[in-house]
């Protein structure tokens, strides 16, 4: 956790949320009790923002100031809207590319295609609020500063960002193992969003069912799923190839 971005103490969490801060991410001690941490998880829950329960140990290796049983991150972006993203996209561009993490949770993973997507071109990112991977000193370095030239928009849930881009005239293509075509079969040169999954889980079952597309990329071996950065990265080239 970066120490410049780090709000410790369960006051000046709340204050920042009220203030409207972006809360990335908030460590709570397990078992924390009274009136004020109470007012604390309200916030939290109500403002949609993750944050996770873990033993003092933990929070007291993040800082050795008095956190009193909560630390929080700061993010170093500010976020934009789905519809702002979209809308605003979709009036400079007659072929946008957006690209969706479904609860994609590693900050390095997460750096890796930013940093991919922006080589490509991408017009923008959309992660979820919860479980996705935070914008960190990890995600930053990884992203090689790129994270700072696209928007990154969050969503309640991925779903309905599914839905919203279906209504404005993107196609939805989710990258899974268990799709007959592979990308090379699918036609690209549209309006695309392409949705990669979690490190362990994929794309959520909910959310391929709604999807327009999937697509799988070849694999000669026995090992059957590649880094999600990496299938990312080989996703949006084959974009490029196409569009050129």
């Amino acid at each position: 956790m970066d120490q410049e971005n780090q709000i410790f103490g369960i006051r000046a969490i709340i204050e920042a949320i009220e203030a409207g801060k972006d809360i990335d991410k908030v460590f709570l001690q397990k078992d924390a009790q009274g009136e004020l941490m109470n007012e604390l998880i309200k916030s939290l829950k109500r403002n949609n923002i993750n944050f996770s329960y873990v033993p003092i140990e933990k929070l007291n290796r993040l800082t050795k100031k008095n956190h009193q049983g909560a630390i929080g991150t700061i993010a170093p972006i500010t976020f934009v809207t789905l519809e702002t993203l979209v809308e605003t996209t979709l009036e400079q561009k007659e072929k946008p590319l957006f690209v969706v993490l479904d609860q994609l949770s590693d900050a390095r993973n997460f750096g890796a295609i930013i940093r991919t997507a922006v080589c490509c071109g991408a017009d923008g990112i959309i992660i979820s609020k919860n479980g996705a991977a935070p914008v960190n000193g990890d995600t930053i370095k990884t992203s090689a500063g790129a994270v700072f030239n696209i928007p990154i928009c969050k969503v309640d849930h991925i779903k309905d960002a599914v839905f919203y881009l279906q209504g404005s005239g993107v196609m939805t293509i989710g990258a899974t193992e268990k799709a007959e075509k592979e990308i090379y079969d699918v036609d690209l040169n549209i309006p695309l969003a392409i949705i990669m999954g979690s490190e362990d889980r994929g794309i959520n079952p909910s959310v391929l069912k709604i999807i327009d597309e999937k697509a799988k990329l070849p694999m000669f071996s026995n090992i059957d799923s590649l880094n999600v950065s990496v299938a990312c990265g080989a996703f949006l080239y084959e974009i490029i190839r196409q569009r050129r």
